[in-house]
């Protein structure tokens, strides 16, 4: 009897700990809704109101349940719109300004190229205007492709055809202008090999990182794991602050198009388990092994 009241008081307790979180759910839902059809972005005071929160609860409540902190949704979000419109067929820049809720056109100027990772007029025209050279070599784990922008190293695939790789680097960049690498270009290359080999020698070549603000901060959180190191989605969505976000740490890892240097190799599951990796398992185990030995 003692057992069947322990069981029912469990599931009572479950059944509402679920309503909460439902409830939860719904308040930050709302309160997206209310983000993504202002044509500015609402103030904080402003969406707790409208939720019927303090301002510091509900702060702490959006960003545990998506990740990001309001205002950053709201970059997020907009740059999303800003892609989306520009990326529409016969779409004018000036269009495109209003269309993602921009009311001036110098505010839009000042926000675009961080939005974007280029100008619009660029990203509009598929990256036209950017210039970007890479090279395509081998190392220990396969065929590698590494890339740079004016701004950095933009890409460092991994793979087994290296046709594939740079069909790839087209794909992201399909109007940007490509170049492949000189004999200067050649040696940076051979640094990147270089790093890849030996992981603890450390990379200090500049990065071009373009993500949403939540991947970015993803990333950041991945280059601070030392090598030789493992750690789960649930410790990184942790060491963000927002530890209901595991879901989104591992899809901001799976698209991260910078192997190594951006180390989503030295995160795993909670149990250990290697779990997936952009350029295949068998490399990530080869990395965590040669990283582990050195």
């Amino acid at each position: 009897m003692n057992t069947t009241i322990a069981r029912e008081t469990r599931n009572t307790h479950r059944a509402a700990a679920q309503a909460k979180d439902a409830e939860r759910a719904a308040l930050v839902a709302r309160a997206c809704r209310l983000i993504e059809a202002s044509e500015t972005p609402p103030s904080l005071n402003d969406l707790a109101s409208e939720v019927g929160m303090s301002p510091f609860h509900f702060h702490r409540l959006f960003k545990a349940e998506t990740g990001l902190t309001p205002k950053a949704y709201s970059s997020a979000y907009r740059a999303r719109k800003l892609r989306e419109e520009l990326g529409a067929p016969n779409a004018s820049i000036t269009e495109a300004i209003y269309g993602a809720g921009f009311n001036s056109n110098s505010r839009f100027y000042e926000a675009s190229e961080q939005l974007l990772g280029m100008r619009a007029r660029d990203y509009r025209a598929g990256g036209s205007g950017a210039v970007i050279r890479f090279a395509v070599g081998q190392c220990s784990l396969g065929a590698i492709l590494v890339a740079q922008s004016q701004r950095g190293i933009c890409a460092i695939l991994l793979g087994d055809d290296p046709d594939a790789l740079v069909r790839e680097l087209q794909d992201r960049f399909p109007k940007a202008e490509i170049l492949g690498g000189d004999g200067e270009f050649e040696s940076l290359v051979a640094q990147v090999v270089g790093f890849i080999e030996a992981p603890s020698i450390g990379f200090h070549l500049p990065l071009d990182v373009r993500g949403t603000a939540f991947q970015e901060r993803v990333w950041r959180a991945l280059r601070e794991i030392p090598p030789g190191t493992t750690v789960s989605y649930t410790d990184i969505a942790e060491r963000i602050g927002s530890p209901k976000a595991v879901r989104a740490v591992a899809r901001a890892c799976a698209f991260n198009h910078i192997a190594v240097a951006i180390p989503c190799h030295r995160v795993v599951r909670r149990d250990g388990d290697l779990a997936g990796y952009r350029w295949g398992v068998d490399r990530k185990r080869e990395l965590l092994r040669r990283e582990s030995a050195e």
